[in-house]
């Protein structure tokens, strides 16, 4: 499939950032593991990750968002990315990714080439929506309590209107998020899988079924062709028959796929 391909469609969800040892969220446990604070105050992270918190209880939300930053900031892509990279200079390539990090812009991938489905953390937006335009993170840097995983000191605010701002992603149950940032890029995204839904090849990473946004869109991506490559570690399964799935982590699943290409 790979070396048959006339592009490449990146599909990514939160699976594609564990080997880089960003955290796993799957259930309960696995939140608590990453940040035990939150256990003891038996918040999930699909409480956490509600808007309503920004303005219930802001040092709250923002102790779990700029956590998630200074994570993100620190994290190097793991080698699967740079594999991605290599067969980016080979073919036409596209990113549709669920996860807000930036790793594959840190890994060396344009930034208009990463449709952002969910946002992204590095950049903010007002939480009055008073309508000044999206903004960068770059020059904030929250204060955090590791025994609370609450922010001290003062929190990131509207340049705008000098409120309270908070992270420009898609939250659970968020009728706030202004998505005037991701879109562009997802309309470049839906126009360029059109131009080559004939010739496309899709490799989708750790997208799983309990938020199906990427896995849907790597199906539909690959409809017309038929050439997927599914892999995840939990659930490689392909449901509708045409494509193949790999039941193994990202990073070595694309070194395997490149050492493959190699030995032809």
């Amino acid at each position: 499939m790979l070396d048959g391909a006339g592009a490449l469609l990146v599909c990514a969800g939160a699976g594609m950032g564990v080997d880089s040892g960003l955290p796993d969220f799957r259930g309960p446990e696995g939140f608590w593991r990453a940040y035990p604070p939150y256990r003891a105050l038996g918040l999930s992270f699909e409480e956490l990750a509600d808007p309503v918190h920004f303005a219930d209880d802001p040092a709250l939300a923002w102790g779990f968002y700029g956590h998630r930053l200074s994570l993100y900031r620190a994290t190097t892509p793991h080698a699967g990315f740079a594999v991605l990279r290599r067969w980016a200079d080979r073919v036409p390539t596209r990113v549709f990714t669920s996860n807000v990090d930036g790793q594959f812009q840190k890994a060396g991938f344009d930034a208009e080439s990463v449709a952002e489905v969910h946002g992204s953390t590095h950049h903010l937006q007002c939480l009055a929506g008073c309508g000044e335009p999206v903004w960068p993170a770059d020059d904030v840097d929250v204060e955090i309590d590791p025994a609370t995983m609450r922010a001290v000191g003062p929190l990131p605010a509207c340049g705008g209107c000098g409120g309270l701002a908070r992270p420009n992603i898609l939250m659970f149950g968020d009728w706030s998020w202004d998505p005037s940032f991701a879109r562009p890029r997802l309309t470049a995204h839906a126009a360029w899988t059109r131009e080559h839904r004939g010739h496309l090849v899709v490799v989708e990473i750790g997208a799983g079924n309990a938020i199906p946004t990427v896995r849907r869109q790597a199906e539909l991506a690959s409809a017309a062709t038929g050439a997927l490559i599914r892999i995840n570690v939990r659930e490689p399964a392909v449901r509708h028959g045409r494509g193949v799935g790999l039941a193994l982590p990202a990073a070595d699943a694309l070194r395997a796929l490149e050492l493959g290409r190699e030995r032809q």
